[in-house]
């Protein structure tokens, strides 16, 4: 069992190792710098299943971190959700085939209503509808799953995060985002406590 556990995390982190590193990183964050930090809009994110779970997590940690973020869920957005879009905002959208039928559906009422703002797809298939109709895309090398059935997303998952992490990371970076920073925008708990003991205030 133990040798079973220990193949299974050094499959993740391989599938982490794999993850394509191109200059559509450096992209996406030049596209959220600018729709959010300059013409003062909000990044969204989306997904469906798992993936949305993700990109939920995405969006709130890009928030803790000074790049004001929301999720959308894909299908509330046909049932009036969509009214949360203006014009300056950027849509991340994260799905593993690419082909997600409410993400394509989302783009293409985000497209009804806010023709200009920019999309981009964190996917295993660059080939994929949803690549096709994104100003950015990001691989994530399309890993096999962990799961013995193949089916389950789980590496998917896993590398989903870690591209999340990277984009936040240097979003971080470009706004020089700072530990007084983090304190105001998180004031709770264990985390705020820590932030403002860094920036001197604690």
């Amino acid at each position: 069992m133990e040798e079973r556990i220990r193949q299974i995390f050094e499959d993740e982190a391989s599938a982490i190792r794999r993850i394509p590193v191109t200059g559509n990183f450096l992209k996406a964050i030049d596209i959220i710098h600018n729709h959010v930090h300059r013409k003062k809009g909000k990044l969204i994110t989306s997904g469906m299943g798992k993936a949305g779970q993700i990109a939920h997590n995405i969006a709130t940690t890009f928030s803790s971190t000074g790049t004001p973020a929301i999720f959308l869920h894909p299908s509330e957005a046909q049932h009036g959700d969509l009214g949360i879009l203006q014009g300056n905002d950027v849509l991340l959208a994260v799905s593993n085939s690419g082909k997600t039928r409410e993400i394509v559906e989302l783009i293409d009422l985000k497209d009804n209503l806010f023709p200009s703002i920019p999309v981009i797809v964190i996917t295993g298939h660059g080939d994929s509808p949803l690549a096709a109709r994104a100003d950015c895309s990001i691989l994530t090398g399309a890993p096999a799953e962990v799961c013995p059935l193949g089916l389950t997303p789980t590496t998917s998952t896993t590398v989903f995060t870690v591209i999340g992490d990277a984009l936040v990371v240097l979003m971080m970076e470009r706004i020089a985002f700072t530990p007084d920073d983090y304190a105001r925008r998180h004031h709770g708990g264990y985390l705020g406590a820590k932030s403002r003991k860094k920036s001197g205030k604690g």
